[in-house]
C-alpha cells in the first residue's frame, strides 16, 4: 500500500510540474506503474486471504478430529460404565432369583412333608382321649407310646383286646370297650396311622 501512494504522488507531481509529451508519458508510465503494483498487492492479499482460509480450514478439521476423538473415547467410557453396571443387575438379579428359588424349594419341602404327614382316620377319635392326638402320650400313665410301632403289632394287640384276651395293666376291660366297636377295616386304618407316627 505504501508503494501505492508514493508512486500516485509522483505521477501528481509529475503532471503538475510538466506539461509536455514526455510528461504525459512519464505520466502513462507511472498510472501502468501504480496499476501493476496494485495489481500485485491486490493478488498478493487474495493469495495471503486464500491462505489464511486453508490454514483456519486445517485447523478447524484438526480440532474436528480431536473433538471426534475426545467424544469417542467419552463414549466408551460410557458404554463400559454401562456394560459393568448391567452386568451387576444381571448377577443381582440372578442370586436373587437363586434365593427366590432355593425358598420356593424349602417351602416345597416344608409342604410336602406337611403333606406327607398321616392322617388320622375318624376310627383313632376315641383314642385321642388317652393316647394324645399324635399317639405319643402313655395312656393313664401306664401303657408304652403305641406311635412308631409296627403295624401287624398294632393290629394284632387290638384283636387281642378286642377278644378280651389283652390286659395290660389291668386296662383289658377299658381297651375292650374301646376297640368293641371298630371293624377290622377300622383296626388296620388306626394301626396304619400309628405306624406311621
Amino acid at each position: 500500500m505504501k508503494k501505492i501512494t508514493l508512486l500516485s504522488l509522483v505521477a501528481t507531481a509529475l503532471l503538475f510540474t510538466a506539461c509536455g509529451e514526455k510528461t504525459k508519458e512519464a505520466a502513462t508510465d507511472a498510472a501502468n506503474a501504480v496499476t501493476e503494483a496494485v495489481k500485485a498487492d491486490t493478488t498478493s492479499a487474495v493469495e495471503a486471504t486464500k491462505q489464511a482460509a486453508a490454514d483456519a480450514a486445517d485447523a478447524a478439521q484438526e480440532k474436528a478430529v480431536e473433538l471426534a476423538a475426545s467424544a469417542k473415547a467419552e463414549a466408551d467410557k460410557m458404554a463400559a460404565a454401562a456394560t459393568k453396571k448391567a452386568e451387576e443387575i444381571k448377577a443381582a438379579a440372578e442370586a436373587k432369583a437363586a434365593d427366590a428359588a432355593a425358598a420356593l424349594k424349602e417351602r416345597a419341602a416344608a409342604t410336602s412333608a406337611v403333606s406327607a404327614a398321616p392322617v388320622s382316620p375318624a376310627a383313632y377319635a376315641k383314642c385321642k382321649g388317652c393316647h394324645g392326638a399324635d399317639g405319643k402320650t402313655k395312656a393313664l400313665g401306664k401303657s408304652a407310646v403305641i406311635a412308631g410301632q409296627s403295624k401287624e403289632t398294632l393290629i394284632a394287640s387290638m384283636h387281642a383286646y378286642k377278644a378280651g384276651s389283652k390286659n395290660v395293666a389291668g386296662m383289658g376291660m377299658l381297651m375292650k370297650g374301646q376297640v368293641a366297636s371298630m371293624s377290622d377295616a377300622d383296626i388296620e386304618a388306626v394301626a396304619d396311622y400309628l405306624s406311621q407316627l
